[in-house]
C-alpha cells in the first residue's frame, strides 16, 4: 500500500477512542467530534497497553465510523460489476484492513491536542467539523476537516477526515481502483493485497 497513505492514517488514528461504557454522543456535529477528541486525548495518555487501546479501537470505529460507506466508495465503479460472493469478501477484508491501518499506528501519538474551529453546513445530508492538530517542536500543525454524515441526528457517523486538504477516503478509493486497473478489472488482485497487509505482523 502506498506510503503516503500512513500520515493520514496516523491521523485518523489519533483521533478515534474507545469507551467502556456504553454512552450517548451529541446529535450536533461540532459537539459529536469534540466529545470524541476529548475522550482520544485521555485514553491515549493512559497506561493501557497498545493491544487493549487498539482493540476498543476498533470497536469504537465500527460504531460510529461508516464503514460499509467507505468499502463501497472505495472500490469506486469495480462495485457494479463485481459478484454478490466478490461483494462480500471484500466488505470483510476492507473492515479488516481499515481496522489494522490506524490502530497498528496508535501508539505513535501519546496526548494528541485538538482544536475545534467551526463547522460547515453541506446540506441536509453532511456537515464538515473543522478542526486542527495543533503542532509541536517536533510535528508541524494540521488542518483536519471530518465529513459527518447527519441523515440521523441521532446516528451521526464518520465518512471522511480531510487532512490538509486531502480527502483519506478519495486517496484510497484512486489506490484500490489503480490496483484493480493494472490488473485488467480482476479485484482478486486486489484483495491478494489487502489480505497481505492483513497478515503481514
Amino acid at each position: 500500500m502506498k506510503k503516503a497513505i500512513n500520515t493520514i492514517v496516523i491521523i485518523f488514528a489519533i483521533v478515534f477512542i474507545f469507551k467502556t461504557d456504553a454512552k450517548a454522543y451529541s446529535g450536533d456535529p461540532k459537539e459529536f467530534i469534540n466529545e470524541i477528541v476529548t475522550e482520544a486525548k485521555s485514553i491515549l495518555s493512559s497506561n493501557a497497553s497498545q493491544g487493549e487501546k487498539s482493540k476498543k479501537l476498533g470497536n469504537l470505529a465500527l460504531e460510529n465510523v461508516d464503514i460499509k460507506f467507505l468499502a463501497l466508495y472505495t472500490i469506486g465503479p469495480y462495485r457494479k460489476t463485481i459478484s454478490e460472493d466478490q461483494l462480500k469478501k471484500y466488505h470483510t477484508l476492507f473492515e479488516q484492513y481499515f481496522l489494522k491501518s490506524f490502530t497498528s499506528r496508535l501508539t505513535e501519538y501519546s496526548d494528541p491536542k485538538i482544536e475545534m474551529i467551526g463547522i460547515e453546513v453541506k446540506n441536509p445530508k453532511y456537515t464538515m467539523v473543522q478542526s486542527k492538530l495543533l503542532g509541536t517542536s517536533e510535528k508541524p500543525e494540521v488542518k483536519i476537516n471530518w465529513r459527518v454524515y447527519t441523515k440521523n441526528p441521532e446516528k451521526l457517523l464518520i465518512r471522511d477526515l480531510i487532512v490538509e486538504g486531502l480527502s483519506l477516503a478519495r486517496t484510497q478509493k484512486e489506490e484500490f481502483v489503480s490496483v484493480i486497473d493494472r490488473n485488467d478489472g480482476d479485484v482478486n488482485k486486489l484483495f491478494e493485497r489487502l489480505e497481505e497487509f492483513i497478515n503481514k505482523n
